[in-house]
């Protein structure tokens, strides 16, 4: 998961570096994977000033040139030649100087040099947007504000900030950290602060616009919300917007799209707009449909529906596949003036199945896998609302519509301080734990002869028992704080049985010395290759209900088929001289039921002994 450092402190307000804040997290539990400085602009606009145009006239010796002189805060003007027919004296210009390497949006970079243009010498060049990378147009050199000063870095009037990138690991039980905000509470509750959340107090419903939502299955669809916002004007973001978004790798759109993702990643509550003239009956159901249904998604590409895929349709037709894809027939389209705004929580397991089964893996599916916050839907649908309005002009056209039969509270836990800090294995202040859960949100309900009734936020939806919140209280407190003890104590058991574990790694080691290599291959196989061998009886296969491929659809009757292609694999490769060795599970049907056995499989091939100047040939 990519995480800006710029938007970041949005949340929390730190003078932590990069650097620093990477350790924070990894101690945390998120840990960073990797560091790296980006430039939202290629190149940062390095050696581009803003320039002024004091003079202007035709090139001797070239109709469609002209020759400038330029104001770029020295003492002497430059001269530069310029084929744009929109340049003009007194105009504000982005110049580039000698020297300097321009990344255009199209074509390689180039660095500017000391040139002679048909017979007249140029000492830098006036750009267009295009060709620093800026942005799209390339109709004209770029025309700066009339109060802008000669001489100043192009990179300073644009006010373009140094950002870093940071890759954190996820981990599937962290679903709650899949976003800046999520990661900003972490930090906070390190560093002793409140997270800044963005504040939607200027959101109000109105009761022009009315939509129906139908939910057909409570249990895939936990709470689903929703409001019609009219009178948007689709266009491009404004940079800022486009800044953090490429800040994170995620591809600009138009407006509308851009706001959702960025929404979805400061908050970690995917949206989806569907364009509401597509809305069928101005109906939305969230039901299955039957078995083979086709549905054509964005990338254009049709998909047959399973009868277990949750989708999200109006009246008479699909518009996406919940939680997972959007619809090509209901997106945003440039002539879109008002949209159905989405803001739902799906389960995470039909989530799971449905993106699995479709070979889709978005944003969204991502975080609903993991399972998202059933309480934040409304905030997000607010933030977002607000975005549009201010970047789309968007008005809020309807009441916001909330289906939430089943309501998500906050986990109850049963927490004891004295029991924590013997599993910590440091007498932790109460005060401190306190502090630490505090700053974590987990609110103190009552407390009962040294036991505290815990209500852990419904974003964490991994805390749900007492060793979780332990769990919690240790990776605030810092991993690095617990100090090794001078004493371990240790209670040991034996019962006279044979210790499986002691004797298989005799084995490998004898093994091993003897110059084999263990491998370790898929415990699936191919009822093929079973039917290969007759002492295997093909009625004792244990197929697979939906296997990954024909070479993967049972597991494996034998050792021998894995080992044999991991042969084969190093033969192809020149590798010859091979001894292996494996130990496994086998499986079979037995009556109603399965049987599992432990096996031990060895291979020799090749030369007896490895190849030198006085050894034998001998196979």
């Amino acid at each position: 998961m990519k995480i800006s450092y710029n938007w970041l402190k949005e949340y929390i307000s730190t003078d932590k570096t990069p650097g620093e804040l990477a350790t924070l997290l990894t101690g945390t539990g998120l840990e960073v994977e990797s560091l790296e400085k980006i430039q939202v602009v290629p190149g940062g606009l390095e050696g581009l000033v803003v320039g002024e145009v004091l003079a202007k006239w035709p090139h001797p010796n070239a109709d469609r040139l002209n020759l400038t002189r330029v104001n770029i805060g020295e003492a002497e003007p430059l001269q530069i030649v310029c084929g744009a027919a929109n340049v003009a004296e007194g105009q504000k210009v982005a110049v580039a100087l000698v020297g300097t390497t321009l990344y255009p949006l199209e074509g390689d970079p180039f660095q500017i040099k000391k040139s002679k243009i048909r017979g007249e010498a140029s000492f830098g060049m006036i750009c267009a947007e295009d060709e620093i990378g800026w942005g799209p147009s390339h109709e004209g050199i770029m025309e700066l504000a009339e109060d802008a000063v000669p001489g100043t870095p192009l990179k300073k009037y644009f006010d373009l900030q140094e950002d870093w990138l940071i890759e954190i690991g996820l981990t599937p039980n962290r679903a709650d950290a899949a976003s800046h905000i999520g990661v900003a509470r972490d930090v906070a509750a390190v560093l002793r602060k409140k997270v800044k959340l963005p504040s939607v107090e200027a959101f109000r419903e109105t009761s022009g616009e009315t939509i129906t939502v139908q939910v057909d299955d409570p249990i895939a669809c936990i709470r689903y919300s929703g409001l019609v916002i009219s009178d948007i004007v689709v266009g491009e973001s404004p940079r800022w917007l486009q800044e953090r978004l490429q800040a994170i790798g995620v591809k600009c759109i138009n407006n509308i799209v851009d706001i959702t993702n960025y929404v979805l990643h400061e908050t970690g509550q995917p949206l989806h707009a569907f364009d509401l003239d597509a809305v069928q009956g101005r109906k939305v159901v969230v039901k299955t449909l039957s078995e083979g249904t086709p549905f054509v998604t964005l990338d254009g590409i049709e998909r047959k529906l399973s009868a277990e895929d949750l989708m999200i349709c109006d009246a008479s037709d699909a518009m996406c596949i919940a939680g997972v894809f959007g619809g090509i027939g209901s997106g945003i389209r440039e002539n879109t003036s008002a949209i159905f705004l989405e803001s739902a929580c799906f389960n995470p397991v039909n989530v799971r199945r449905t993106a699995k089964r479709h070979g889709l893996k978005t944003d969204a599916s991502f975080r609903f896998e993991r399972g998202t916050d059933p309480n934040v839907t409304i905030y997000a649908l607010k933030r977002a609302a607000l975005l549009i309005n201010e970047i789309a002009g968007g008005q809020i056209a309807s009441a916001v519509i909330d289906h939430y039969p089943n309501k998500v509270h906050p986990a109850k836990v049963e927490f004891s301080m004295e029991n924590a800090c013997r599993i910590i294995g440091k007498q932790i202040p109460d005060k401190e734990i306190r502090a630490i859960l505090e700053y974590l949100e987990i609110e103190v309900l009552r407390e009962d002869a040294g036991i505290l009734t815990l209500a852990v936020p419904t974003a964490r939806v991994e805390v749900t028992r007492e060793i979780d919140v332990v769990e919690e209280v240790l990776r605030i407190y810092g991993y690095d704080h617990i100090e090794m003890p001078t004493k371990v104590n240790a209670s040991l058991f034996y019962s006279g049985k044979p210790d499986e574990a002691a004797m298989r790694h005799g084995i490998a080691d004898l093994l091993s010395s003897k110059g084999f290599f263990e491998i370790m291959t898929n415990s699936l196989g191919s009822a093929a290759h079973s039917a290969l061998i007759p002492e295997l009886d093909p009625a004792a296969g244990v197929g697979i209900l939906n296997p990954l491929s024909a070479e993967l659809d049972q597991l494996r009757q034998s050792l021998i088929f894995n080992g044999l292609q991991a042969i084969a694999y190093n033969l192809n490769r020149r590798n010859s001289d091979l001894k292996l060795y494996e130990f496994g599970r086998i499986y079979e049907r037995d009556g109603s039921g399965y049987r599992e056995q432990k096996r031990l499989v060895l291979f020799v091939s090749g030369r007896k002994t490895p190849e030198m100047w006085n050894s034998n040939d001998q196979k």
